[in-house]
């Protein structure tokens, strides 16, 4: 007789769900890691005001800066692992500069972790370049980062960038390198101009950066970062300026978006930003700085002009009163924000944690300003920002922070009349983010 099949096999059981709520983010995972999907967001909400001279000139750049308020970031998104090997991030933003907009990916990438020498990230996200770029905005010191490292991470990073990306190392050293392609949204050109009328921009970011000295309550960071264009994007024949590289950028307070220095469009073959580190901690007390050259090959010059170039750089520091200190990350060799060693809690007699910093920052986009040949001149400016911030972190989810700034802005137009100015603003930022 045939033999009686027996029961069939039964599928293995799922891996348990945990969910979890730090801080709080909702998360779900199953038990062996394998997948994951945490709910992520962010909203700062800025208030600023400009206090500039009555008897500015009618051909002053930003002779009007409009007090008010703005969210800077709003942001909600989903990050999580798959399979294990695979983490992804989706990402959408409705804040912007001086206005909020109807929403945009900010970011939407996929990242293999599968290899031991490296990770793998393609999709759209913000190249690691430099040391400023590679710090959370979530956790800054001031509300924007300096300009001179805008504009550097703006040639082939920044962010919505599209691009793949390579990058490893340890607890002291990492390296990164990415090959992009043109901005996903035109929010932020520095490099090109999106979109382009015919071919996008191909650019490209490397950094190397890590502690070469740490002890048990200090380290040194030392590190070289590079932004390039390789080739601008192709506006067409048609076009002023068929292939146009533009440095430009705001006084690091974005309430109004007008941007007081700006080379105008340069008709290019490339461009790239040769920036070096340098920070420090000890206990309470950080400082970072980065200097910055940005240089611009002209395609095709008339004859007796020449190929500009800049230079900008920054310096800034802070001190925890309350005694934390920010967080060094291994992962992106940069500092992390400021997490109090008590929540707010006026019942219990705590208030959060709180830290002085400050930051001078220097931008120079002329080149050749009294040349004899017009064509040779560059009159993009001179801008200089001094700025005191207070930072109150009441708990890991909300933070705000309070900053002065003093803005001098040297610039002359074709005539040589002076549109720059000088003048003080003062803000606030209002965040929480879970």
């Amino acid at each position: 007789p045939a033999p009686v099949p027996g029961p069939a096999a039964s599928a293995p059981a799922a891996p348990p769900v945990k969910v979890a709520m730090k801080n709080g983010t909702p998360s779900i995972a199953t038990s062996d890691g394998a997948f994951s999907i945490a709910v992520h967001g962010v909203f700062q909400l800025d208030a600023a005001t400009y206090d500039q001279s009555k008897r500015l000139g009618a051909a002053v750049t930003g002779r009007d800066l409009n007090s008010g308020t703005n969210f800077r970031r709003a942001r909600i998104g989903l990050d999580g692992k798959l399979f294990s090997d695979f983490d992804y991030r989706i990402l959408l933003d409705f804040g912007g500069a001086g206005a909020e907009n109807v929403g945009h990916f900010h970011e939407a990438w996929l990242q293999y972790n599968g290899l031991k020498a490296m990770k793998l990230r393609v999709g759209e996200f913000a190249p690691n370049v430099g040391m400023e770029d590679a710090g959370s905005a979530n956790a800054s010191p001031f509300l924007e980062r300096s300009s001179a490292a805008e504009v550097a991470r703006g040639l082939g990073g920044g962010d919505t960038r599209m691009g793949i990306s390579a990058f490893g190392g340890n607890e002291r050293l990492i390296w990164a390198v990415a090959l992009t392609g043109s901005l996903a949204s035109s929010l932020n050109t520095q490099g090109g101009f999106s979109p382009a009328t015919y071919d996008e921009q191909l650019g490209m970011t490397a950094r190397l950066a890590g502690v070469p000295f740490e002890g048990k309550n200090w380290l040194i960071h030392t590190g070289v970062n590079y932004s390039a264009v390789i080739n601008p994007a192709d506006m067409g024949a048609s076009a002023a300026t068929r292939y146009p590289v533009q440095l430009r950028e705001r006084p690091e307070l974005t309430v109004d978006g007008t941007r007081l220095i700006d080379t105008g469009a340069l008709n290019a073959q490339s461009a790239a930003a040769t920036g070096l580190e340098l920070g420090a901690q000890y206990g309470p007390l950080f400082a970072q700085s980065e200097a910055f050259h940005y240089a611009v090959e002209r395609l095709n010059p008339a004859a007796g002009v020449s190929n500009p170039d800049f230079s900008g750089w920054y310096v800034e520091g802070g001190w925890a009163l309350t005694g934390e200190r920010r967080k060094y990350n291994a992962a992106t060799q940069a500092f992390d924000g400021l997490m109090p060693a008590y929540n707010f809690d006026p019942k219990s007699g705590h208030w959060g944690a709180f830290e002085v910093v400050a930051r001078y920052s220097t931008l120079d986009l002329d080149y050749h300003r009294d040349a004899a040949l017009a064509a040779d001149r560059v009159l993009g400016g001179q801008q200089n920002v001094t700025s005191l911030g207070l930072d109150w972190q009441l708990n890991p989810a909300i933070r705000f922070v309070f900053q002065g700034q003093a803005v001098k802005v040297d610039r002359i137009n074709a005539a040589g009349a002076q549109i720059g100015q000088k003048y003080n603003a003062f803000a606030i930022r209002s965040q929480f983010g879970f």
